[in-house]
């Protein structure tokens, strides 16, 4: 059932989790390429995929800030309603998903008014950053799968849930629904990490949309819930593959200085 008319209201505010400066270490190393590859080798997810993993590098993030949840339909009603965009048919408390990324793009400005915030897509790194934490963690919760931290193929709801109903699968810093349900837009564009296997493909010129999308959604197999998977938009029909977004922002005056 689609969000109610009293429900077409922009969010008052965003629920904001603050990432503090750091270093993530992201992607995979290439002499874990092949073990990473057989560990996920029964979902029949080509080891290719994997390579545009490594290397592993310490990379350093700046002090952000990122939702804690998804963007739900009925935060993207009024939008819709406004600009003439896709009216979203799920639940109100769902990920709106079916999201193309300039109109993700779009709604981050037309919101980021609304609250005299600059709001963005985090990029890649960010994302990793605020899946992983400090450490080299596989999964947004650990270093081991378990089924009912995320809403993903294995859970069997074939659709979409309300955001946040897996707290036990939180990130280090929590935030919700980093695995699963709504796989999500960066402000990245693919292109191979400096220093990546040789033949890792330039350009993914199959892809429908040449940004990076991270975390997978409720139809994809367990590997793109690990914090290091870097996915894409790959078919037409973003809503039947599970495409969504959500807030970030640069850090606040006061969140900017180093802890103590």
């Amino acid at each position: 059932m689609r969000p109610a008319e009293t429900e077409w209201m922009p969010p008052a505010e965003v629920d904001w989790v603050h990432i503090p400066a750091g270093v993530v270490q992201r992607g995979t190393p290439g002499a874990e390429l092949d073990a990473v590859a057989a560990r996920y080798a029964d979902t029949g997810i080509r080891a290719a995929w994997f390579r545009k993993e490594a290397p592993r590098t310490a990379v350093h993030v700046p002090a952000f800030r990122i939702a804690r949840t998804p963007v739900t339909n009925a935060e993207w009603m009024a939008f819709a309603a406004e600009t003439g965009r896709t009216v979203p048919s799920g639940p109100a408390d769902h990920p709106v998903i079916g999201v193309a990324w300039a109109d993700a793009v779009a709604y981050c400005g037309w919101l980021g008014e609304r609250l005299s915030t600059d709001l963005r897509l985090p990029t890649e790194d960010e994302w990793e950053r605020a899946a992983r934490g400090d450490d080299d963690r596989e999964f947004p919760w650990g270093s081991e799968y378990r089924t009912g931290l995320a809403n993903l193929h294995d859970l069997g709801l074939g659709t979409t849930t309300p955001v946040g109903s897996f707290p036990d699968g939180a990130s280090p810093f929590g935030v919700l629904d980093l695995a699963g349900n709504a796989d999500e837009w960066t402000s990245t564009r693919y292109a191979p990490y400096a220093g990546a296997p040789a033949d890792v493909p330039a350009v993914e010129d199959w892809a429908f949309d040449p940004h990076i999308t991270r975390g997978g959604a409720f139809r994809h197999d367990r590997d793109l819930a690990r914090c290091a998977r870097r996915h894409g938009a790959y078919e037409a029909d973003l809503a039947a593959i599970g495409v969504g977004f959500r807030l970030a922002a640069d850090a606040a005056p006061q969140d900017r200085m180093p802890r103590q």
